[in-house]
């Protein structure tokens, strides 16, 4: 029987006393910045209760701006795990009177909800059955060129990324894509083995990965939480308004992701990709090499090809549900009743009948692989709309709406700038996208001028 010898450790151990909860010093637990932040928040509560007077004459006005106080510092200072303070409303609504508990939670599962729901257990599939680096790998076969073109082919790699990107959330596609990336530069030298050129190259790839799937996002409304809070304070406060759907988002955001993205490709290319990097890259990487990578994928399996064709239905059913004004869709046909999410669920739920003819009795998809679900995201999306619902029925719309009455004389080309500051400023250094588009959005959503809105989720 062959024997392991016994590993010393990396560092010396050392039995330390155990630590004095109760001291009062610098290092004192009690008394650091996660404390701190975590009692702000019903601090900020307690104080705009005892001392904001708003003359609304309306109790729930004031509870529900000490409400969305602790919500938002919370928000911020993460001083409770993000999930975990979007489920806040859920108790803090009802416990200061701005609106029952079963109002507040069906903003939790709403036809958006379902929206996301649906995507985001179809991208799992695709991630399941490893679709995504086949995909990759094909378009980024066709743009390697030969011999290769060092330009030609980051634009198939980011290419790749953005179009992942469009149809799941932005992390998801970058977790996906980014093992994709890195197995391509795996072929070349690390830097300062090879020429710079290639080092170059490798941050190109890199940075372009990441870039694109955030162009990506853009161009609809699966492609990043931003978006979907947009569509559902846009149902929420404008009722009369016509709905953002999936064809009509698309039409606006992906002209504006195809400009985007085409500009962040020739910026790479100047910074990084010379005139020298298709030589240098030449006695590394060609197209043998992609497609060795290819032949071990082997051939597309049933699985893979039903993923495929749920997935194309889909998009196709999202695009053609309404069309325009002169050629209805096929949402006509249900008078209305039918929406994204709708199709979403439907679609997600064929993954969990279709057998993938790979062991007797299994499915596309079980339930098992969807723990994997990103229910962060849906928590925040449920409290973004809890409150924009909460903003509504409890009257501080109107107030607010009279107190940002000056905004609706202020030039667009002076309020659009300072909507793009803050937001950006906001998502830099303070907390996601998601949540930066949740705490800004009400006060857009709310004032004379809604257009706000669309700058607000562009600059997150």
């Amino acid at each position: 029987m062959e024997t392991h010898p016994t590993k010393t450790p990396l560092l010396p151990l050392h039995t330390r006393p155990p630590p004095q909860i109760f001291q009062f010093s610098a290092n004192c637990t009690l008394f650091n910045k996660n404390t701190l932040c975590l009692v702000l928040g019903p601090l900020l509560c307690l104080l705009t209760w005892l001392f904001l007077d708003l003359g609304s004459g309306r109790e729930s006005d004031r509870n529900l701006i000490g409400v969305l106080g602790w919500i938002f510092e919370w928000w911020i200072s993460e001083a409770v795990p993000m999930p975990v303070t979007s489920m806040s409303p859920l108790f803090l609504f009802p416990v200061f009177g701005v609106a029952s508990a079963g109002v507040v939670a069906k903003s939790y599962m709403n036809d958006v909800i379902a929206l996301v729901l649906g995507s985001f257990i179809l991208a799992l599939a695709i991630e399941r059955y490893n679709i995504h680096r086949r995909l990759a790998l094909n378009i980024t076969e066709a743009f390697c060129g030969d011999p290769v073109q060092p330009r030609l082919l980051l634009l198939g790699i980011c290419g790749t990324a953005a179009f992942v990107s469009m149809w799941m959330s932005n992390t998801a596609a970058a977790v996906m894509m980014m093992p994709v990336a890195t197995g391509v530069l795996q072929r070349l030298p690390a830097e300062g083995d090879g020429p710079p050129e290639i080092g170059r190259f490798s941050k190109a790839v890199v940075l372009g990965v990441t870039y694109s799937v955030a162009v990506g996002g853009m161009s609809t409304l699966t492609g990043t939480g931003v978006n979907l809070v947009l569509v559902g304070m846009w149902g929420t406060y404008f009722p009369g308004a016509r709905p953002i759907g999936f064809s009509t988002w698309f039409m606006f955001g992906f002209p504006l992701a195809l400009l985007i993205f085409f500009a962040l490709w020739a910026i790479l290319c100047f910074y990084y990709v010379s005139h020298k990097s298709g030589s240098a890259l030449a006695d590394y990487l060609d197209k043998a090499h992609l497609k060795r990578e290819l032949a071990l994928l082997g051939p597309m399996s049933f699985a893979e090809k039903m993923i495929l064709a749920v997935f194309g239905m889909l998009v196709v059913l999202w695009m053609t549900r309404n069309i325009t004004d002169d050629i209805p869709g096929w949402g006509t046909l249900f008078h209305g009743r039918v929406s994204d999410g709708t199709v979403s669920v439907m679609m997600a739920t064929l993954l969990f009948i279709i057998p993938n003819k790979k062991r007797e009795g299994e499915k596309l998809m079980d339930w098992s692989a969807c723990k994997h679900l990103p229910f962060d995201v849906l928590l925040l999306l449920g409290a973004g709309f809890a409150i924009a619902d909460g903003v509504r029925t409890t009257g501080l719309a109107d107030f607010l709406s009279a107190a940002l009455s000056f905004l609706g004389a202020a030039p667009h080309l002076a309020l659009v700038p300072l909507i793009c500051l803050v937001s950006a400023t906001l998502t830099e250094f303070i907390t996601s996208n998601a949540a930066t588009a949740t705490l800004v959005s009400p006060s857009l959503s709310i004032s004379p001028t809604p257009s706000g809105l669309v700058t607000l989720t562009r600059s997150c």
